[in-house]
């Protein structure tokens, strides 16, 4: 549902005047169960997909002689957001990652699967209820593992995959080959493989 104006402006008129304060929020609640869904998409087909890409272009950096992993400034930045293992910003309580943070291999492997499984259900929101094959969420959740689900909520990739214009999504993936405004070859070459997954029949 695109617009509840229009259903509001008609139980206006029905009701002979202005709805009070009360009559709009239950009219609200009742119109939310008719809200689309997210629509995951069944078994783990897409993870299988998905984090071998991630692994490739987010890799295990800064590994220590024991295998632990020391968390590493962002390359366009210098600094903000820090990141450790495969990837991870954030700790497992959500905390954004720290100079000088230390990981055992094993806990950043954990943090990676629970870190994919949760982009996995934030793409699952955003599709709102719009198919997805197990590549294309695969390809999405890539593409938001890297730049976050706020920057793909208001993507041309999110937007024209919710429009079924699928071969048009594949090609946006290019618009996102930037940090601090300069083209970088290792997300260029990034977005062209999450394209080409995303345009795979899985």
């Amino acid at each position: 549902m695109t617009s509840r104006k229009p259903v509001f402006d008609a139980f206006r008129d029905f009701m002979g005047g202005a709805l009070t304060q009360g009559e709009s929020d239950k009219l609200d609640a009742f119109l939310d169960q008719f809200r689309p869904r997210a629509a995951p998409v069944p078994g783990d087909a897409w993870i299988d997909l998905c984090a071998p890409l991630v692994e490739e272009f987010e890799g295990y950096a800064a590994r220590q002689p024991d295998g632990s992993v020391r968390a590493y400034p962002d390359p366009a930045t210098g600094g903000k957001p820090w990141t450790i293992g495969i990837g991870s910003t954030t700790d497992e309580q959500g905390k954004p990652i720290a100079p000088g943070t230390i990981w055992s291999r094993d806990r950043a492997l954990a943090r990676f699967k629970a870190h994919l499984a949760e982009f996995g259900e934030g793409v699952d929101k955003l599709l709102a209820g719009k198919p997805a094959t197990a590549a294309q969420k695969a390809a999405l959740t890539s593409l938001a593992y890297n730049i976050g689900l706020g920057e793909l909520s208001g993507s041309t990739v999110l937007r024209r995959h919710r429009a079924g214009d699928y071969a048009g999504a594949a090609d946006a993936f290019a618009m996102w080959n930037k940090a601090a405004g300069k083209i970088m070859a290792g997300l260029a070459r990034r977005r062209a493989a999450e394209a080409d997954l995303y345009r795979s029949a899985r």
